[in-house]
């Protein structure tokens, strides 16, 4: 059944929703950086700052839950920000966001090839260059390219292959989470975890300052809603479960990681998961098989917002706010194909870039998820007090409260980014990709037509946009 205001098919169920969500939250920081948390916080420490951190992006997920029932259309933020704030502001959360996920995308694009380092030593081969002392060699590029080459062909050919593909990947992880679990109850110890908290209030910063770019994703939700064929009301409930399902698997893995090895010896390692699996059951080939469970953490957040990055520029390109061309359709796969090429063109480039690239698009990703982010808690907080009539299916209790509740929290996370700050961006790698964006995001903006906001907006936009076309020049 395809949804008759965008020709999308309508074929999520409840599991490929939840799948979804949960897959994208659920990439490949849990095996690389989970050293650098319990080396910073201990592993209570770190455990706590993910609690402290779900919390954060429960209140942000109850948000969205609320606004993807009352307005469920593909491209999630530019539709509610179009109707609460106007086309300006919609293109300023939607430009937040769309960089947010091509950077995610990009990052698995380079972290797979160095993921297969670990299980296959000598397949860095044919020197490139160098870039920040780091040799980019031929053969990790060609398997990264390869790898966002089917990516993209598999979300190309329609969502249905796409979600099959992402709940097989999902299920793979759970087994994975259970491996875990059993092997630091076989070949654990208390003593590796102490002591349980370290580095105090710097320590949790450490870890929350990872928070938006790890547990972006269940924003993904709102993206595809118009292939969606559950009630709104049931979605708006899984995205706050997949929340709460995230929050569980990193407070795991920084227990279970904990039981295996030292902090010293997490720090040491380039895998720290891994090699921790590998420590409590006695066998490279568990660490190994951890390591696939990172690959496939890898998959399922790539395929996720491949989709999300693609429905929302298809959103912006029905809209008139970037060119029609990211708005056409597939005639045949009922897919955003162009919308798809386009990001898959940007994650074919990354893995030229090498292994910097990784810091460089997390930490200018996360930084423009956080604007996104507290772009659509002002859209609820203006809607709930403008329009409290509209229906909504699921609807957050105590709402406004908890919309002033989650912004507060936001900004909290946003301000860690500025210079000075612990997660301050660097110059000239991180700032400069922020820059440039918003360079031509502001391009975009003065572009557009002023129109009032509400219900019809971007009707009254694309009429605008038609009007100044075909107004004579002077």
């Amino acid at each position: 059944m395809a949804d008759q205001s965008t020709g999308l098919l309508r074929v999520l169920g409840r599991g490929d929703v939840l799948a979804l969500s949960f897959g994208a939250m659920i990439g490949f920081g849990w095996i690389v950086l989970t050293g650098e948390f319990i080396d910073a916080a201990g592993p209570g420490g770190a455990a706590l700052a993910f609690v402290i951190g779900g919390a954060i992006m429960a209140f942000v997920g109850l948000i969205y839950s609320e606004l993807v029932s009352a307005l469920p259309y593909a491209g999630g933020e530019h539709h509610y920000a179009l109707r609460a704030i106007g086309p300006k502001g919609a293109l300023v959360a939607s430009w937040a966001m769309v960089l947010g996920y091509v950077s995610v995308v990009a990052f698995e694009a380079v972290a797979v090839p160095e993921t297969l380092v670990y299980l296959f030593p000598d397949m860095g081969a044919g020197h490139l260059w160098t870039i920040a002392e780091y040799d980019v060699q031929a053969s990790l590029v060609a398997v990264g390219v390869v790898t966002a080459v089917s990516m993209a062909a598999v979300n190309y050919v329609g969502i249905r292959p796409a979600s099959v593909l992402q709940i097989v990947a999902v299920l793979f992880l759970l087994g994975i989470g259970a491996m875990m679990v059993t092997g630091s109850f076989v070949g654990g110890s208390a003593e590796n975890m102490e002591p349980l908290f370290t580095g105090g209030a710097s320590g949790l910063f450490v870890v929350l300052v990872a928070v938006p770019f790890l547990f972006v994703g269940f924003d993904v939700i709102p993206q595809s809603a118009s292939e969606i064929k559950v009630p709104y009301r049931l979605a708006g409930g899984l995205l706050v479960v997949s929340v709460f399902c995230a929050t569980a698997w990193y407070v795991m893995v920084m227990l279970t990681a904990g039981a295996g090895l030292s902090p010293a010896e997490l720090l040491d390692s380039e895998l720290a998961s891994a090699d921790s699996v590998a420590a409590v059951w006695d066998s490279r080939t568990m660490g190994n098989l951890l390591v696939l469970g990172g690959i496939a953490g890898l998959l399922t957040s790539w395929n996720a917002f491949l989709i999300g990055g693609s429905r929302l520029l298809f959103a912006m390109g029905r809209s008139g706010m970037v060119p029609a061309w990211f708005g056409r359709l597939h005639p045949r796969y009922r897919t955003p194909s162009n919308a798809i090429l386009f990001i898959g063109v940007l994650s074919v480039l990354a893995p030229l870039f090498g292994d910097p690239m990784l810091v460089w698009l997390s930490n200018a990703g996360a930084f423009n998820i956080v604007i996104a982010y507290l772009s659509v808690i002002a859209c609820f907080l203006v809607l709930r007090r403008r329009e409290p009539g509209m229906e909504r299916p699921f609807r957050v209790p105590a709402g406004t409260p908890a919309g002033i509740v989650a912004f507060v929290l936001a900004f909290g996370l946003f301000l860690l980014y500025l210079p000075g700050m612990p997660a301050a961006l660097s110059w000239p790698e991180e700032w400069p990709m922020v820059l440039v964006w918003w360079i031509a995001g502001l391009f975009l903006i003065l572009r557009l037509p002023r129109v009032r906001a509400g219900a019809g907006a971007e009707d009254r936009l694309l009429q605008a946009l038609r009007a100044r076309r075909s107004s004579p020049r002077p």
